[in-house]
């Protein structure tokens, strides 16, 4: 099954595959909350329901940014972690912290890690990406 695609813009292809609220959280998530599990994705602490997380993390995997596998360790639950094709979302993902970081003065991010980040954003990058291939 195709889905329609409203233009070949490529801000307007991303959008469609990660434009929604809770599927950047979820691969927030998944880099920076270490976050490899149902349960972890579920209590991040924005309040998702059960029946959207269920839905993003099949849609995520069905695109090809998210794979999950059985926890060889508890056979009744999924390991979830990033492809490929999902790490390469981490430069949006850093940019996204510090225009937040610049434009919101109550925000969560730690200032020495957005400093880092203005200072030498492809070290951090390639930190974070180090980190999250990890899982």
């Amino acid at each position: 099954m195709t889905t329609r695609r409203r233009s070949n813009c490529p801000i307007s292809f991303t959008l469609d595959l990660i434009g929604d609220r809770w599927s950047l959280l979820i691969l927030r998530d998944l880099v920076f909350g270490r976050a490899r599990f149902y349960r972890q994705l579920l209590e991040s602490g924005e309040g998702i329901a059960t029946n959207v997380l269920a839905e993003r993390l099949r849609r995520l995997e069905r695109v090809g940014l998210l794979s999950k596998r059985r926890d060889p360790d508890d056979r009744k639950r999924f390991i979830y972690s990033l492809t490929p094709k999902g790490l390469d979302t981490l430069p949006i993902l850093l940019e996204m912290i510090l225009w937040g970081a610049k434009y919101d003065p109550r925000t969560a991010a730690p200032p020495e890690f957005v400093a880092r980040l203005r200072k030498d954003r492809e070290r951090v990058l390639a930190e974070v990406r180090a980190r999250a291939e990890e899982k």
